[in-house]
């Protein structure tokens, strides 16, 4: 597997942010509601980020050297592929509703009150969450270096950099 790379998530949020924002004048335009998240999906969104932190601390744990018991090969590959995909999931939510933010922010000054946008900062801050947990928990599925000196005692090279747990 490999890493995540920062540019695709800085390119899909702003891809999403650009697709935000013309869903969001297409909406204005036809009179319809903000097409934004409900707030009661932030639930939702905390659940799939504590889930992964709790994997994620359970592969740390192992690789750090408490290994009471084996970790399951499998645990760990889908612990990493959910933190990906709770990272790409993530910069997806917050480019979304950054395009409609930038929209929003327009017509502010066409007409009083906040109407969406406390529920769009919301989901802004729940998807920078969810990739701040995806990319942290990936780490802690990274195996450290191995000592190459013990390596070459062994007659094996190094091959924990760049792998995963």
């Amino acid at each position: 597997m490999r890493t995540i790379r920062y540019r695709y998530l800085a390119t899909i949020a702003v891809v999403t942010a650009a697709l935000g924002w013309m869903g969001n004048q297409i909406t204005e335009r036809n009179g319809l509601p903000v097409p934004f998240l409900h707030l009661s999906s932030l639930v939702t969104m905390a659940a799939i980020a504590v889930f992964t932190l709790v994997l994620g601390l359970k592969v740390r744990r192992w690789r750090n050297g408490k290994r009471d018991k084996e970790l399951n090969p499998v645990l760990a590959a889908r612990t990493l592929v959910l933190a990906q995909a709770c990272a790409y999931a993530g910069s997806l939510i917050f480019g979304w509703h950054t395009g409609i933010l930038v929209d929003q922010l327009v017509l502010l000054l066409y007409r009083p009150g906040l109407g969406a946008l406390p529920a769009v900062l919301a989901m802004m801050g729940g998807g920078l969450i969810m990739v701040v947990i995806g990319l942290v928990v990936e780490r802690f599925c990274k195996l450290p270096p191995e000592d190459t000196d013990a390596a070459k005692n062994n007659g094996t090279e190094a091959q924990g950099e760049g792998e995963y747990a």
